[in-house]
């Protein structure tokens, strides 16, 4: 390549140019990140009932870090496509097969027990990657209220 020739012009692409939130966290930064999620969310476009839900769902999740997995974890929250991402990891020692089948609603006079079927039922989607290394749970809540598909009507 000789001077008067221009490089080709590179395209940069961030690697994560929707990132809101990555924080480490224990017991003492639970209120403090709860209150974050919820000034993200809100900015991003949730509001009223979906956003109560959805904050009530990443504060389960966060909650169950400290008490189950070690302590600490480590939260991200981001944007993809229409859907706010969040993503709580922890380094417990993971969660038992039939803990993650049971899709049974807690008794109502169950002290604990609650955190993953609430996570579960206040998010649109919900995946977890568990084992001896600790656990990760992806919750997802799409930003436009999703509606159903109807058939039109003869008319």
């Amino acid at each position: 390549m000789t001077n008067a020739e221009l490089p080709a012009p590179r395209t940069v692409v961030p690697i994560e140019p929707s990132l809101l939130i990555a924080e480490a966290f224990d017991q003492a930064q639970v209120t403090e990140l709860r209150h974050s999620v919820t000034s993200c969310v809100r900015a991003a476009g949730l509001a009223g009932q979906r956003l109560d839900d959805f904050v009530l769902a990443v504060n389960e999740l966060i909650t169950n870090a400290v008490r189950h997995g070690g302590g600490q974890g480590r939260l991200r929250l981001w944007l993809r496509g229409g859907d706010l991402v969040c993503e709580v990891a922890d380094h417990g020692q993971g969660i038992s097969e039939r803990r993650l089948r049971d899709r049974d609603r807690p008794p109502p006079e169950t002290a604990g027990g609650w955190g993953l079927w609430l996570a579960r039922e206040l998010s649109d989607t919900m995946e977890v990657e568990t084992g001896d290394a600790g656990t990760v749970v992806r919750i997802t809540a799409a930003l436009a209220a999703r509606q159903p598909l109807t058939r039109p009507r003869d008319g």
